[in-house]
């Protein structure tokens, strides 16, 4: 009876084995991608101020991959009640990794360029000398450059995600002044900056959520 016990323990054991040598092996895997250097990433960002946009980065293979320089570009239109504005941004810099593998917590210091063209639509025309008045439009632009800090984490893997949150450092003007002409009525107009998500007197708020390819 005991030699039949034995018989069928061995068989178990031997199966017990392989399962357990089957998970170290799946999970040294595991270990051995979670600890993979992808030196490019190119993915999409969404947020303020820039609402959806494409961005890059490469880790540098130098100073133990703590430095990765970035691009981000976007271009997107936006319709107010009475304007409409095409914003078009660039911003450049380098972020630093924490750690060593291009992924973790980051902090980042670069530039923005910000420009919108803004169309002001239904402005009030008065020609005092006919005593008459008119609606039409007026173009101008909004330029803002900022001096911008974030801070971050980005996951590792081929795919990754990224959240990023920061401020961008500029002069932010209170109004737009500039001159525009309908059916031959030219006026001086002043208007307030449009609501721009995020901005306010001192810089723009920066918020993104984002995800891509890292290779």
């Amino acid at each position: 009876m005991n030699h039949i016990k034995r018989c069928l323990l061995i068989p178990v054991f031997l199966f017990s084995i392989s399962i357990v040598a089957q998970e170290t092996e799946e999970n040294s895997i595991k270990n051995k991608d979670s600890l993979k250097l992808n030196h490019f990433a190119l993915g999409i960002k969404i947020g303020i101020p820039n609402i959806v946009g494409g961005s890059a980065e490469i880790v540098l293979p130098v100073l133990n991959n703590h430095f990765a320089p970035f691009l981000d570009y976007n271009n997107f239109s936006l319709t107010f009640s009475d304007l409409e504005a095409n914003l078009s941004s660039i911003g450049y810099g380098v972020k630093y990794y924490f750690g060593e593998k291009g992924n973790g917590f980051f902090v980042s210091l670069g530039r923005s360029a910000l420009k919108t063209d803004i169309v002001f639509n239904d402005l009030l025309f008065v020609d005092n000398v006919a005593n008459q008045s008119t609606t039409g439009t007026g173009k101008t632009e909004l330029q803002l450059n900022t001096s911008d800090l974030k801070i971050g984490i980005k996951t590792g893997g081929t795919i990754y995600f990224l959240f990023e949150l920061g401020y961008g450092f500029g002069d932010i003007p209170d109004s737009l002044n500039f001159t525009a002409t309908s059916n031959g009525i030219t006026e001086s107009f002043s208007e307030d900056i449009p609501p721009l998500p995020g901005l306010g007197s001192n810089g723009i708020l920066i918020g993104n959520v984002g995800f891509g390819i890292a290779f």
